[in-house]
């Protein structure tokens, strides 16, 4: 990182770039004509994400974030973005940053629940929030503010940055019919969704996103997760796997994170640090939005095409799934304080939330959904 202090102008027009940035919409820029750009010193950042380049949305989301500081900056502040193994691999991301090796990443904070269990809830858990719910507690429910102090024991801070929604409940090699179905199953799967399947009966294991496909290929697993059918079939998943299950219980809402080394973070100017988190935060909205116009013609081509067929999980295993994931967060919380103190907050607005939902967008699904 190089910083030229003592060239450093402070425009007194940043305070109004940044309100023009926030009234930016999607696919738009600014320019020093404008006078949106903030002036500042040469800030050149590494950036390591765990999503291989491939992935066009999460990978995307990087370039994107690096492209707007860039273009707010007149080209001052830059992200040069790394894919997984060109620095560290996909699942080192945090250490990476951690280290200083790399100023930033993106990666989802679930990866590294071996650090601290509490990292999960900077992704999603299962049975929790929707996307849109996931936002709205980060950003205005106290999450962001209760996982930052999280991360701080490791010398980072993080900001939401992209958002899959909702996403699928993975491929299988072979239909699963019932709970028992699950013995012995050898899955990929992450976070505490992996900690689930586990406990019925399920053989997991971690992989970071190039491996999927590999592993799946040769047998290495039997079933895997990933995101949704963009992403999906981009990995090219239903090329060996035709079973298409739903609903991703465990990742109702799935976020990934801009994790940014403390130390270069406070370096930074405060211009900067604000244009950071405003970018960020364009970012996980505009990501969203992505997945919601790529989805639906990414499924409906899996599905008329690819020979995929789709299934809902049985009964038996979403009641399963259900209780097990409730013993498994109180058993938790009560081992934990710093997880119960985030438990506690999520749980709240969870139940918020879900009642939001219940009493109106619900009953306008239900209705109007089949109709179409």
């Amino acid at each position: 990182m190089t910083i030229e202090r003592r060239d450093f102008l402070k425009k007194a027009g940043a305070g109004a770039g940044l309100a023009a940035l926030g009234a930016c919409g999607p696919g738009e820029t600014t320019d020093a004509a404008s006078g949106a750009v903030v002036s500042g010193p040469k800030v050149e950042w590494r950036l390591a994400s765990s999503y291989p380049p491939s992935t066009d949305i999460l990978f995307g989301a990087a370039e994107r974030m690096g492209e707007r500081l860039s273009t707010l900056t007149g080209g001052n502040f830059t992200l040069r973005v790394y894919g997984p193994g060109e620095i560290v691999p996909g699942l080192q991301v945090m250490d990476a940053v951690m280290q200083g090796t790399t100023q930033c990443g993106l990666s989802p904070g679930y990866y590294y629940m071996g650090k601290n269990p509490s990292l999960a809830f900077d992704t999603c858990l299962p049975f929790g929030l929707d996307s849109r719910g996931q936002i709205a507690w980060l950003l205005h429910g106290g999450g962001l503010d209760l996982i930052n102090s999280v991360y701080a024991d490791f010398g980072v801070i993080g900001f939401p940055a992209a958002c899959t929604g909702t996403q699928m409940g993975g491929w299988f090699r072979e239909p699963i019919e019932s709970l028992s179905d699950l013995a012995g199953l050898r899955m990929r799967i992450p976070g505490i969704g992996g900690e689930i399947m586990a406990r019925m009966g399920v053989t997991v294991q971690l992989l970071a996103p190039a491996e999927i496909y590999p592993a799946l290929e040769r047998g290495a697993i039997d079933a895997t997760e990933w995101v949704g059918p963009h992403d999906d079939e981009i990995l090219g998943l239903h090329q060996v796997a035709k079973h298409y299950y739903a609903p991703g219980w465990w990742e109702p809402g799935s976020t990934s994170t801009l994790m940014v080394n403390r130390e270069a973070y406070d370096e930074l100017p405060h211009e900067y640090q604000e244009l950071l988190g405003t970018v960020s935060r364009e970012s996980v909205m505009y990501s969203m939005a992505q997945y919601d116009a790529a989805n639906p013609i990414a499924l409906q081509r899996l599905v008329n095409e690819g020979g995929v067929t789709l299934h809902e999980f049985s009964d038996d295993i979403m009641e399963a799934a259900w209780t097990e994931s409730a013993a498994y967060l109180e058993e938790q919380a009560a081992a934990d304080a710093q997880f119960r103190a985030l438990y506690e907050s999520w749980a709240a607005f969870r139940e918020s939330s879900f009642k939001w939902f219940l009493a109106n967008e619900l009953s306008y699904a239900k209705f109007a959904f089949p109709r179409v």
